[in-house]
């Protein structure tokens, strides 16, 4: 595994943090800036969107430059845009500071994941990728926590200082140690990117993949009230539970990733599967401690951990460039909205096991729009002999 993977794994680790920098922040930005609680609250939801939205205009800017100086030019925005945010006296700057940062992550993502794919072998690419998607499991798993910690010691300004820190450390040692690439074929041509949207099953991947991460955000944006509220935990005992949640999440992205590429819809359908069974687990059993708790770590492994697939999947789908990437980059963090937004719908319509519910549904939309693919592997491997070892010559037909 070339060491520049694991420098693409801090980069997003970077920005997944600042991403969830500001929920841990909350009391003291509404405090300093004279805002309420939900005012602050759509800081997260503008970068969310900022990087479903903005960034795939952000990876076209860059389209002409090599893929290094790429992914350098979109440290600089991003490192513009924290130490904005990290300066802002007022709401609105902060608000420019968040789409700022938020369109440069989303663009980050798609041009960091084609540089791993021009850095690996095609056989160890799924591989590759889940390294690269450690950062997003351990921004999630620490983003939140240290957040709190650091705002609570030093204030929330500081919390902005420690990402733009990380983010430098990420930006020199990329420049010291990852190779200058070329670009791929056509990569820096606007019209050339365009023509593989022309692939009508290319939007039903995406789509899958906002189902997969959709799921299980509708349930996970909502633990704290259901596992508080409802299974009858305290509000100390919550934050190691959610430790232990994003814990999972990195132990399931590294076997996922050890699957992707060999494996890949058999990975997706397992995992799927699975994350049914435990989100109407933990729905059925949410007023019981342990069944709870053991549902919860299941939909840690079986998750957001699917991204190494998913991404195998598309790229197979049509190419490793970098819209690409950042469309389907936009994809996922629209199953988070999407899914943050339908938990809490249902909530105010029914009660706080409804997330949990309509995580299930979601999730089975999923499978249906995999069926094809099922079928296809079926139909691949012959009759009265094992399954290929691979679905890689499959899904390439």
């Amino acid at each position: 595994m070339p060491k520049s993977v694991y420098l693409m794994a801090l980069g997003i680790f970077a920005m997944v943090t600042s991403e969830f920098l500001v929920g841990g922040l909350m009391p003291q930005i509404s405090e300093d800036l004279g805002v309420t609680i939900p005012q602050v609250g759509y800081l997260i939801t503008a970068f969310a969107l900022a990087m479903a939205l903005g960034s795939p205009f952000a990876t076209i800017a860059v389209l002409k430059l090599k893929p290094k100086p790429a992914l350098m030019t979109l440290f600089a925005v991003f490192l513009v845009g924290n130490v904005l945010a990290g300066v802002a006296t007022s709401y609105w700057l902060m608000m420019v500071a968040r789409v700022i940062t938020g369109t440069a992550s989303g663009a980050f993502f798609g041009v960091s994941l084609s540089i791993v794919a021009q850095l690996t072998k095609p056989e160890a690419r799924g591989r590759a990728i889940g390294v690269a998607m450690q950062g997003l499991m351990v921004g999630t798993l620490l983003g939140l926590p240290i957040s709190t910690l650091v705002g609570e010691q030093w204030g929330w300004r500081a919390g902005f200082v420690a990402v733009g820190i990380i983010t430098l450390v990420a930006a020199v040692a990329t420049v010291i140690a990852v190779p200058s690439l070329d670009r791929a074929e056509d990569s820096g041509d606007f019209k050339g990117e365009l023509t593989a949207f022309r692939n009508r099953k290319l939007w039903v991947v995406m789509c899958t993949s906002t189902l997969i991460i959709g799921a299980t955000f509708a349930a996970f944006s909502y633990f704290t009230p259901i596992l508080t509220e409802i299974t009858g935990f305290s509000r100390g005992i919550t934050p190691f539970l959610l430790l232990a949640y994003g814990a999972a999440t990195v132990i399931g992205n590294t076997v996922v990733a050890r699957l992707a590429d060999t494996h890949t819809i058999r990975v997706l359908v397992t995992g799927i599967t699975l994350n049914v069974a435990f989100l109407a687990a933990f729905a059925l059993l949410a007023d019981f401690k342990a069944p709870a708790v053991i549902a919860m770590l299941g939909i840690g492994l079986v998750g957001v951990t699917m991204n190494p697939a998913m991404i195998s999947r598309v790229q197979r789908t049509a190419n490793a460039r970098p819209l690409i990437n950042t469309v389907h980059s936009s994809f996922i963090t629209m199953g988070v909205v999407i899914g943050s937004w339908i938990g809490g719908l249902g909530i105010n319509a029914f009660d706080l096991t409804a997330p949990l519910w309509l995580g299930v549904v979601l999730a089975s939309l999923a499978l249906v729009m995999l069926i094809p693919d099922m079928g296809q592997l079926r139909r691949a491997a012959p009759s009265n002999t094992p399954a290929p070892a691979s679905e890689r010559q499959m899904e390439s037909a």
